[in-house]
């Protein structure tokens, strides 16, 4: 990642890299001559260029969009030059791939320039301006983020400028101010490397109700609108909101199954229900083991866990067992617990979808099928399926939800991380490149879109760039179905093989064994080819292939 700021950032570069090993990444920086983001941006032979980051750091502060001699009595011409810089950096970062810019605050020396009350509402309302036309970029520029910097540096201390720094050394942040932005800024660059938890796992007593249910009994527990009981409701609230944005919910609880189901069933003061729980751990068992069944059931690591636990005895124990799982100290006054749930920015996604929020009811229909056992055999469960795959070109409502698959996928994907924003735009309107969105559906319930192809179209072959499909739904030959359609439109375009790239990791395996079992050989440096002529037929016989309007039975 590449770091370009209107001032020294020296200081910003070696918290940045701190916070980022702190989340889980070991980053290459890049820091540009300070003061040149235009040039940098857009000059073919910039150094910025040369090092092609994955990531974008664009820093701004208030010096970089007020003229150096502002006059306070002429607020309609301090307008005109904020406007004409805004736009000279829209300019710059368009096009130039994953871009996070910031909403810049202004110094308290600048505000007291103006001595009328009256002037300072007016520089107040031109600066807000300038912010909100910032925070409306990625409308316009689907590669855009934009950091609200202004609103996290609310909570911080101290002044956003260090005078002193300022005019030693062009250092236009404070030590907190800078510190507020690493944090912030790896929490972005985790959520561009697909490291985003996907599962928060929250204790029941003392944590999401107060009190001990098995001793104190539903009317005991403290659960309402009064302190304490409506900390622990705020709690509720914050998970509700959290699971309508995708993030699935468990829980884990050392109680007696049934008095827990009563709580979720009865209790008037609960806000979670269980339905908004993809999973639930009730029972007497350690909470390590507890944890490494929920992620067996969900099929999803133990690395996009979050823990939330009031017990020490408990968090220490999924710390020293389970090291990749976060852990959340809900220690003390519950009036925080909500605050410190949310601090990691655990969940932090560039983008949610109509997928993210129907994930729950994914997940549970998922487990419905997985429980059907009523079949001779799983070729008799699978044709009773009546699985349909969809495939069919991208459009550009699709590409959220196609990066994020891309970035979050870790198990059946053929090259992680291998295509940002603008290079799947890229793919969905370049006419030498197709972008193909696969959906899924079946008697219990649609999947929605649950994986894509990235390809690149030649004359005599085509390419698969990547592939990339939701765990959910493996073992169900989606990924089969899904090929055979490339396979009719690259037969059908005259091409004579398709090729297909892909790079091993860890995480990977289950994709690594898909292509050579389906007739695929070994093509250097790292890929596969298949041959066209005659056209392979690798769709199972108990799926049924949906391309556009025409579906293949």
């Amino acid at each position: 990642m590449a770091v370009v700021a209107t001032f020294t950032a020296d200081g910003v570069l070696r918290l940045l890299r701190s916070a980022l090993e702190q989340a889980g990444i070991e980053p290459e920086l890049h820091l540009c001559p300070f003061g040149q983001v235009e040039t940098e941006l857009t000059a073919p032979d910039s150094g910025l260029a040369r090092f092609a980051p994955d990531v974008t750091l664009v820093l701004l502060h208030d010096g970089a969009f007020l003229p150096a001699a502002w006059d306070p009595t002429r607020l309609d011409a301090v307008e005109d030059a904020v406007r004409a810089r805004l736009e000279s950096l829209e300019s710059a970062i368009a096009g130039r791939g994953t871009v996070l810019l910031h909403t810049v605050p202004l110094s308290r020396v600048e505000q007291r320039t103006v001595v009328s009350y009256r002037g300072r509402a007016a520089l107040g309302r031109l600066w807000r301006r300038l912010n909100s036309a910032l925070l409306e970029l990625p409308d316009r520029h689907p590669s855009v983020h934009v950091l609200d910097l202004e609103a996290v540096l609310v909570d911080e201390p101290g002044p956003v400028r260090d005078a002193r720094l300022y005019r030693y050394a062009s250092m236009a942040w404070s030590a907190p101010a800078e510190r507020a932005y690493a944090r912030e800024a790896a929490a972005f660059c985790r959520a561009v490397a697909g490291l985003s938890a996907k599962v928060l796992v929250l204790d029941g007593d003392n944590t999401l109700w107060g009190g001990v249910v098995g001793d104190d009994g539903l009317a005991g527990i403290e659960l309402g609108p009064l302190y304490p009981g409506n900390a622990h409701v705020d709690l509720q609230r914050r998970a509700l909101a959290l699971r309508r944005q995708g993030v699935l919910l468990a829980l884990a609880s050392k109680n007696s199954a049934g008095v827990v189901d009563e709580l979720l069933a009865e209790h008037p003061g609960m806000v979670l229900r269980a339905a908004d729980f993809v999973a639930k751990a009730v029972n007497w068992q350690p909470k390590d083991g507890n944890l490494r069944e929920l992620a067996s059931e969900l099929n999803v690591g133990l690395d996009s866990f979050v823990f939330a636990d009031d017990s020490r005895f408990e968090r220490e124990l999924v710390r020293e067992a389970l090291p990749s799982v976060r852990v959340v100290p809900l220690d003390g006054d519950p009036a925080g617990f909500s605050d410190l749930v949310l601090a990691g920015d655990h969940f932090a996604v560039l983008d949610t979808t109509e997928t993210d929020r129907s994930r729950t009811d994914l997940y549970r229909a998922r487990r419905e099928r997985n429980s059907s056992a009523a079949f001779s055999s799983p070729e008799e469960y699978l044709h009773g399926l009546e699985l349909v795959v969809s495939v069919r070109e991208a459009t550009r409502y699709d590409l959220p939800r196609l990066v994020q698959l891309s970035l979050r996928t870790n198990q059946f994907v053929m090259v992680r991380g291998a295509h940002s924003e603008a290079e799947t735009q890229e793919y969905a309107v370049s006419p030498d490149r197709l972008l193909l969105v696969i959906s899924v559906s079946d008697r219990f319930g649609d999947e929605g879109v649950v994986g894509g192809m990235w390809v690149s179209r030649g004359e005599r072959a085509w390419t698969v760039d990547n592939f990339v499909l939701s765990c959910r739904v493996f073992s169900r030959g989606v990924e089969h179905t899904a090929l055979q359609a490339l396979v009719d439109r690259a037969f059908a375009a005259g091409a004579e093989r398709l090729d297909a790239a892909f790079f091993g990791s860890e995480r990977n395996q289950p994709a690594a064994a898909f292509y050579p079992s389906v007739g695929f050989s070994t093509r250097e440096p790292s890929g596969y080819t298949l041959p066209l002529r005659p056209p392979p037929v690798v769709r199972p016989a108990w799926a049924t292939l949906i391309e556009g309007e025409t579906a293949d039975v």
